[in-house]
């Protein structure tokens, strides 16, 4: 008996852990005419933001002894400030097509081989010391407008599953969510997602049901235009993505900044269009 309530114990711990990993668990709340529990657009505080590894200080990424050229600093799967101000002056450079995301893709490490091989550096694709000294030497001090710029991110190539039908194609590397109809986009715009503790689930889904107006049942925020693809996870306007940009993250939704475009999109999308979340 008393091995039968440690292993029922231990389920229901690891349950509530992956409950608690989505936007809205689907057990907090009640629910309401049938409909599921509210995901969150709630400002990521202290707890919720992913902390930058490192603070780009305009020297060895450190900050402090010089780091050995053969060590790897940035490279792909890489999420933190530095790898922000190292698009940006690779963008500088003409090497770099997109606006600053902070995450490092295979699009970042194509611009860093390319960097490498013009200035006679093992074109590996990752940023070790020597790579990174001769990016600073080679560029300027990038700006706030250059680091998170105002304008819309560039789209990213599509997934193969946005190309039929009609579907929500968000890119985590591009940051970006593209709504496409037999393959073509309609309207794009900038997302962004949840942190390392609270990830958007990846892969193909489909809008579950939509809530023009909603307030998070666990978070108690407002979540405008919501729709729901994943176990409580949903795109949905955020303000505090409008008001801090990347600075924070959320709870695992899909946060959008323009209100207004999503607006469009809500009364565009219906229920059973296919959701495509990918890298």
């Amino acid at each position: 008996m008393r091995r039968h309530s440690v292993i029922i114990h231990t389920f229901a711990a690891v349950a509530a852990v992956a409950l608690a990993a989505g936007c809205n668990p689907a057990a907090a709340g009640p629910k309401e005419s049938g409909a599921p529990s509210s995901a969150s657009s709630a400002p990521a505080g202290p707890s919720g933001s992913a902390a930058p590894d490192d603070k780009p200080n305009g020297g060895s990424p450190s900050g402090g002894a010089s780091t050995p050229a053969s060590q790897v600093l940035l490279k792909d799967g890489t999420e933190n400030e530095q790898v922000r101000e190292l698009q940006a002056r690779l963008k500088q450079l003409g090497l770099f097509k997109r606006s600053p995301t902070a995450f490092y893709g295979s699009i970042t490490a194509t611009a860093v081989k390319a960097f490498q091989e013009k200035h006679g550096l093992p074109a590996t694709g990752s940023v070790d010391d020597a790579t990174w000294q001769k990016l600073l030497a080679s560029s300027r001090k990038p700006t706030e407008n250059e680091l998170r710029p105002p304008t819309t991110n560039e789209l990213d190539t599509p997934d193969p599953r946005c190309m039929t039908g009609r579907v929500m194609c968000i890119s985590k590397e591009s940051r970006t969510l593209a709504w496409m109809v037999d393959g073509k986009v309609v309207s794009a715009m900038d997302v962004r997602f949840g942190s390392e503790n609270t990830p958007t689930r990846e892969g193909l889904f489909s809008v579950e049901w939509k809530a023009r107006k909603w307030t998070s049942t666990i978070y108690h925020t407002p979540m405008p235009y919501a729709m729901f693809f994943s176990r409580g996870q949903a795109v949905h306007f955020s303000q505090d993505f409008a008001n801090r940009g990347y600075a924070g993250a959320s709870h695992g939704c899909v946060n959008v900044r323009d209100k207004a475009k999503l607006s469009v999109l809500f009364d565009q999308v219906k229920v059973g269009d296919k959701v495509v979340v990918y890298w």
